[in-house]
């Protein structure tokens, strides 16, 4: 009977662990907190540098106004991981509580910037997790290496702030395996009830200001923290696609400037290229002016070589290697010559490495297509004239083949003839024609008149 009570009393507590292990963790200010207001920073689309800089622009603001919490709004499918490791530093850095407010998606490299927040909620619906570094010419899945860089920042930003590093870590690696929460072979994601249940989650809220409310702020002074304009312009022209195209319009439009006299309408798109290329970098500190100015050394060496030496030697080979250089170095977010590790570095090499490829199939089908279009013949001249096309060096009379009519002159073998009333100069196949004699045209072909002896 003992045992009994004993097992019906343990039924009774499952169901009260199993709801205690779900109950959400309470939101707490740390007691020195109050008073200040409460910053709304929107974290959306892609994740790159320019957004990087703004989020540090954003702690730097609600630091220095004294805000008492700043709720980070996500909503992102992931983007670059060296702008996603500077957001995660920024956060952990951060002097007041951060809350990052799931509103749908934190794929990618927002999982990792989720956890770098001191607080993670998560709205109905919401997901978090599948954080597989890929490539981003392919889509697939990137080398071991970048993996685990990814899963070393990963589970570092989850230990410093208390949560389960393992479950962090098999949002990257398919590989691991946790048990009761994610099979071998397949990357985590979670739903904010997983999240909640799984301690990755602390609370599921419908709005932010159910989480204002949520940390016992009922009337808090609200700031809706936003991009400038400059930033929204910087962020376009700094992401991965429009710096290939800018590279591109560069690249490309020096080249064919090149093979052109003078300073006409590549010249143009290449200057516009650079400038749209180095500005916005340069305003997000990725580039010094050192590239700029092996940018432009590269370039004149590259066309001092065209110009003043027969061939392509040393200085267009140094030109070509330091113009290389200047683009990979202003991806990248160096410091003088301390670059980034590696891993950082890649993604940018082949980011330039695609642009290049790119590069040389344009021009390749460019070469072959551009003459065939009527609008190119004002920059190119046709490479065939055809005179079944209309094109002839001087004026035909196709209309004199089969007329017969006397010769005025001994053919010897050239002469003329009488065609239409009108004197024409005519010539023999080789053979001797005496004058007065009827002969018939037997060939035009410019101002060439074939004739012979007429049978009748």
């Amino acid at each position: 009977m003992k045992r009994l009570y004993l097992l019906l009393i343990g039924l009774l507590l499952i169901p009260a662990a199993f709801a205690l292990q779900r109950a959400p963790k309470p939101l707490e200010l740390s007691s020195d907190t109050t008073g200040g207001p409460v910053f709304i920073v929107p974290v959306d689309g892609m994740i790159d540098n320019g957004l990087a800089r703004y989020i540090e622009r954003a702690v730097s603001d609600a630091t220095t106004r004294g805000a008492v919490l700043t709720v980070f709004e996500i909503d992102t499918f992931g983007g670059l991981v060296d702008a996603a490791d500077k957001i995660r530093k920024t956060l952990l850095d951060a002097q007041m509580p951060t809350v990052a407010f799931i509103d749908k998606n934190a794929a990618s490299a927002g999982a990792l910037i989720s956890y770098a927040a001191d607080r993670i909620v998560m709205v109905p619906g919401a997901s978090i997790g599948a954080a597989t570094v890929v490539e981003g010419g392919s889509g697939d899945e990137a080398p071991d290496k970048y993996q685990s860089y990814m899963r070393g920042l990963m589970r570092a930003t989850a230990e410093a702030n208390g949560r389960d590093p393992q479950i962090a870590e098999s949002m990257v690696d398919p590989t691991l395996e946790v048990e009761g929460v994610s099979e071998k072979g397949k990357v985590l994601t979670l739903s904010a009830t997983e999240a909640l249940e799984l301690g990755v989650a602390d609370q599921i809220l419908e709005t932010t200001d159910d989480v204002i409310s949520a940390f016992g702020l009922d009337t808090p002074s609200l700031i809706a923290h936003s991009e400038t304009m400059a930033e929204r312009v910087l962020r376009f022209l700094g992401s991965p696609v429009v710096q290939s195209i800018l590279m591109l319009m560069m690249l490309g439009g020096l080249y064919f400037e090149l093979q052109t006299p003078g300073v006409g309408f590549p010249g143009i798109i290449a200057l516009l290229g650079i400038a749209l290329f180095f500005a916005p970098h340069y305003l997000l500190g990725l580039v010094e002016v050192w590239e700029i100015l092996l940018f432009a050394l590269g370039v004149g060496l590259i066309i001092l070589e065209l110009f003043l030496f027969a061939g392509f030697g040393i200085a267009g080979i140094t030109g070509l290697v330091l113009v290389v250089f200047s683009l990979v170095a202003a991806l990248v977010g160096n410091v003088g010559f301390s670059f980034p590790p590696f891993d950082v570095v890649m993604p940018s090499v082949y980011t330039l490495a695609v642009t290049l490829i790119l590069l040389v199939i344009g021009m390749a089908m460019t070469a072959r297509m551009f003459p065939a279009f009527s609008a190119s013949n004002i920059l190119v001249l046709s490479p065939e004239l055809k005179s079944s096309e209309g094109y002839t060096s001087a004026s035909t009379h196709d209309e004199y083949i089969g007329y017969v009519g006397p010769t005025l002159t001994d053919l010897r073998p050239s002469g003329s003839m009488l065609i239409h009333q009108k004197r024409v100069d005519v010539i023999t196949s080789g053979e001797y024609i005496d004058r007065g004699v009827d002969v018939e045209v037997v060939q035009v072909s410019g101002t060439r008149v074939e004739v012979r002896i007429h049978e009748a």
